[in-house]
Parts: structure tokens; C-alpha cells; sequence
């Protein structure tokens, strides 16, 4: 098998798109949550300018490519990368790179650790083999930066609220900034109306007397949502899940389910239309 033939049989599992100059591929570097180290940064900088063309390309999912790698330095290029603990990406019917907002860490609005999460799903699903490919994105509250509803799993940080009179100033501010309206003034009362709460954390973080502090906080869980061809945004699993273990069953579930009766090159949110969301959810929460 020539070098050309070898490279090209790593398309579809070492993270390698070949590119429509036939001679050339770009590499998917692989990534957690878009966090690359400095010194990781200084060595693709490095491969680029020594096997690429001396520019990288920052995708929509937080991760790296260097493109212009000609097939007979594709092993070199992966191994260069390797010395600084860059492995490459996926490709092809398996689990994608995993992509995460900063979450609780930095953000006024994260709710959850969102790189922690998003770190045990890359160990734990990454390069998986699926029946078409499979993305995930884990955010920190439902202001939705990383998207999760337009990924085959996409994880969410919840806040539920309460209101402790003693603390209040009679401000108003929450009835103005709630964004469904979930939030009433009744005589010298606040009410939340949970019906309409989509969790987002706006009244807890904005109080400017912590009136409005969380109550519970938790994991919001998405599954079939897609973009490409065929847009589907992901159908939520019903209520707040306050523990990192039900969210991880729950996820392990939903990916036996598309794995069992997902059809090749069939996303899961399709998968999930075909045989009805209901009946897909009854079965991944038992």
C-alpha cells in the first residue's frame, strides 16, 4: 500500500479530512471544551508553519485544524503533535470532540461545572463508534453559548429559585428582566411561576440584594437536536436532575438507545422523529 493509500485509511477514525487539493489533508486536532495550553498552542503554531501552510483554522466546535499537510507528512505532523500531548481528533460515524462554555469556573450565569462534565464525557464516549456521528456540548446555564440544544446530547446548568422577603427592597428588578415572564408582583409578594421558569439564573445573579437565590440547581439534559441538512433542535428530558450520577445514567442511556436502534448515517434526532420522541424518552428515563 503506497503512503497516499495508508494516510487515506485514516480518514475516517485519526481525525483527517482530505481536502479537494487531493494531495493535502487537514487535521482535526482533538480538544475538551476548546482548552489547549499555552505551550500546546506554541507547538500546532509550530507543526503548521513546518508541515501545513502556516495557518490554523478555528472550527465552530472549539477545535483546531491545520490544513495543507501533504498525505506524506501526515505521520510525522500527528507524531510532532504528540510530543506535546496533542492527540487528533474524530471523524467519520463516531463521537465528535466534546465542546463546553466556561460554565460555574468563570461565568455569572454557570450553574455547573461544565468542564468537569464535559471532561467524563470525552473519557468516557470519545472516538466511540455510532451509527452516524455524534456530538455533544455541555453550557453552563440556558443562555445556551455551547448550543446544546443543536447537539445529538447537549447538557445544561438549571437554577430554580426562591424568594426570601427579608432580603427584598421592593426593586422590581426581577419582574423586568425575567425573560418568560415567570416572575409577578402580588400586593407586597414576588411569586415564580415554575410553569413558565426555564431556569436560567437572570433573577439570582442580577438580585442585587440576593432576594432571589437558588433553591435547586441541577443538570437540564437535551438529546436529538442537529444542524447540518436537516435541522432538528433537541427535545429536552423532562424536570431538573439535581445528580451528576442520574445525569451520567441518563446520558449512557440515551446513547445504548441510539446505538441499538440508530440506522447508518441516521442522527439521532432522526432516529428519535422515526420511532416517536415520546416513546424514545420513556425509554431512556425508565
Amino acid at each position: 500500500m503506497t503512503d497516499k493509500k495508508a494516510n487515506a485509511a485514516k480518514v475516517k477514525k485519526g481525525g483527517l479530512v482530505q481536502q479537494k487539493q487531493r494531495d493535502y489533508f487537514a487535521m482535526k486536532l482533538h480538544s475538551v471544551g476548546g482548552d489547549f495550553s499555552a505551550d500546546q498552542m506554541r507547538k500546532i503554531i509550530e507543526v503548521a508553519e513546518k508541515y501545513g501552510n502556516g495557518q490554523i483554522h478555528l472550527t465552530t466546535r472549539q477545535g483546531i485544524e491545520i490544513h495543507f499537510v501533504h498525505h506524506t507528512l501526515v505521520d510525522a505532523a500527528t507524531k510532532d503533535l504528540e510530543t506535546a500531548g496533542i492527540a487528533m481528533g474524530a471523524g467519520g460515524p463516531r463521537v465528535r470532540i466534546v465542546s463546553a462554555c466556561p460554565g460555574e469556573a468563570t461565568c455569572t450565569f454557570g450553574a455547573i461545572d461544565t468542564k468537569g462534565v464535559a471532561l467524563h464525557l470525552d473519557r468516557t464516549y470519545f472516538n466511540r463508534e455510532m451509527p452516524y456521528k455524534f456530538k455533544l456540548a455541555v453550557t453552563g446555564c440556558p443562555h445556551n453559548c455551547a448550543k446544546a440544544t443543536e447537539n445529538d446530547i447537549g447538557v445544561m446548568g438549571g437554577t430554580e429559585p426562591e424568594w426570601d422577603r427579608s432580603a427584598c427592597t421592593d426593586c422590581k428588578l426581577c419582574v423586568s428582566i425575567c425573560p418568560k415572564g415567570a416572575i409577578r408582583k402580588e400586593g407586597d409578594t414576588y411569586s415564580h411561576d415554575r410553569s413558565k421558569c426555564i431556569n436560567c439564573s437572570v433573577c439570582t445573579s442580577k438580585c442585587p440584594t440576593n432576594a432571589w437565590r437558588p433553591f435547586r440547581q441541577g443538570y437540564i439534559l437535551w438529546v436529538g437536536g442537529t444542524m447540518g441538512k436537516t435541522p432538528r433542535m433537541a427535545t429536552r428530558i423532562p424536570g431538573l436532575i439535581e445528580s451528576r450520577e442520574r445525569l451520567y445514567e441518563l446520558i449512557a442511556e440515551a446513547i445504548d438507545y441510539y446505538r441499538t436502534h440508530g440506522r447508518k448515517k441516521e442522527r439521532f434526532g432522526h432516529t428519535m422523529d422515526r420511532i416517536g420522541p415520546e416513546k424514545v424518552l420513556r425509554a431512556i428515563t425508565g
